[in-house]
């Protein structure tokens, strides 16, 4: 990419977004538009269409979407294919009649198979059913995946598709019913912690494993692609390289915390996927090296809490 080109990025104020946007700056780009939800509703769109033909941004980064936890992800399907199909076809119908060039599309690992041969090769992508807690949001991204890819070979746009693995970091959401895991425990043992309790009651039984990477690393990632894609259209995966189970994440945020009592696991809610790690041989071999390992993410994390929260280092 032209340092001098415009790009726009969907969703700057999320966690992702966010992390775009210190990267584009830190690398040097200057041509930035953005705008919140309040000045440009991605649901309506002829709001989307003026707001395309009035700016003609040459890049495009789509990190707006509505995100959220197995709970959330469980109680509202149709509302994560829905809102989020709705804005993927808004912002790309408008963007590939107004020269977009580079069009950045931001994926999930949910839209692999939830028996998945592990570390996922991309090569798995829509081999086989996927994991019921998320279906909806996977049939989403999915959906948006392939309109990408698409258009680029219909000649709209050099198709950049990422797949990152569980993420967290500054931006992230702490509310019990919509957060991922990460941010859910961090909350959960900091909040225990501060306020003495003795015990933690945690969902599932712990076992599943996962993968996590901190979000300023990925939009490194994202960047790296970004300004030079020897794959097309083909996803890639982005990912640490490693996984733990979640009985171990709880117990190093636990650790970080300051939580020194019992943590219960509650068998009766539901896992999701047995394992989430991916194969990053396609980032790897653009130079993508994750700089920020759990340990050291887990407590910047931590920290991020405490300050959204309010509370003193235990």
């Amino acid at each position: 990419m032209d340092k001098r080109s415009k790009i726009y990025v969907a969703g700057h104020r999320g966690m992702v977004g966010s992390a775009i946007m210190r990267r584009l700056a830190s690398d040097g780009y200057e041509n930035i538009v953005t705008r919140t939800r309040s000045e440009l509703d991605l649901l309506r769109q002829s709001d989307v269409d003026d707001f395309f033909a009035a700016e003609r941004p040459e890049v495009v980064f789509l990190a707006a979407a509505m995100v959220g936890g197995i709970m959330a992800n469980m109680t509202s399907p149709a509302a994560f294919l829905y809102r989020n199909t709705q804005i993927q076809n808004n912002v790309m119908s408008a963007a590939s009649r107004r020269g977009v060039k580079k069009f950045v599309f931001l994926g999930s690992s949910c839209v692999y198979p939830r028996d998945c041969p592990q570390p996922i090769k991309e090569e798995y992508f829509l081999t086989g059913p996927f994991e019921p807690t998320n279906e909806g949001y996977a049939i989403a991204k999915i959906a948006g995946m392939k309109l990408c890819s698409y258009l680029a070979g219909e000649g709209a746009w050099e198709c950049v598709s990422v797949i990152p693995c569980n993420l967290y970091g500054p931006g992230d959401n702490f509310d019990p019913d919509g957060a991922h895991v990460m941010a859910a425990l961090v909350k959960r043992f900091a909040d225990a912690a501060g306020s003495g309790r003795e015990r933690v009651v945690c969902w599932g039984t712990g076992t599943p494993r996962r993968e996590f990477l901190h979000v300023d690393d990925l939009a490194r990632g994202i960047m790296l692609l970004a300004e030079n894609n020897p794959y097309g259209s083909e996803p890639v995966n982005m990912g640490y390289g490693s996984d733990m189970t979640i009985k171990e994440l709880a117990d190093i945020i636990a650790g970080e915390a300051g939580f020194g009592g019992e943590i219960i696991w509650d068998a009766s809610k539901p896992d999701g996927m047995p394992r989430k790690l991916m194969d990053t041989a396609r980032a790897r071999a653009i130079g993508f090296v994750p700089e920020i390992s759990p340990e050291k993410g887990i407590r910047m994390f931590m920290d991020d809490y405490r300050r959204f929260a309010g509370l003193r280092k235990g």
